[in-house]
C-alpha cells in the first residue's frame, strides 16, 4: 500500500467514525439503551472515543509506512480534533434536522 493510498483509507476512515455515533441509536453499536434513545452526552463520548480510535489507527499506519512514529505539538492534535468535529457535521445534521424533517414529511403523506 502507498502513502498516499493509506492517506486516503484514514481520512475515509475518520468520516465513517466521526459519523457513526449520530446515526445509530445503538449504545456503543451493541445494545439499545433502556429508554429507547441515547443522551446527547453519550453521543460525544462515542465521538471522542472514535476520534482516539482513528488515531490510534493513524499512529499504526503511521508506524508501519515510515518505520516510527514521528514528535507531535499539541497544535497537531487541536487541527486534528477540529477536524473530526468538520467530518462528523453530516451526521450531526442528520441527526438533529434532517430525521426529524423526514419524519414529519412521512406522517404529513400518509
Amino acid at each position: 500500500m502507498t502513502t498516499q493510498t493509506a492517506v486516503w483509507l484514514l481520512l475515509g476512515l475518520a468520516v465513517i467514525a466521526a459519523n457513526l455515533p449520530w446515526l445509530s441509536d445503538r449504545l456503543f453499536f451493541i445494545r439499545t439503551p433502556v429508554s429507547g434513545k441515547k443522551t446527547i452526552w453519550f453521543r460525544l463520548l462515542e465521538w471522542l472515543l472514535l476520534y482516539f480510535l482513528a488515531g490510534g489507527i493513524a499512529f499504526g499506519v503511521e508506524k508501519k509506512a515510515a518505520g516510527n512514529i514521528f514528535p507531535q505539538d499539541w497544535e497537531f492534535y487541536a487541527v486534528t480534533l477540529c477536524l473530526f468535529v468538520i467530518f462528523a457535521l453530516p451526521g450531526f445534521i442528520y441527526h438533529v434536522e434532517l430525521k426529524h424533517q423526514l419524519a414529519r414529511s412521512r406522517r404529513r403523506a400518509a
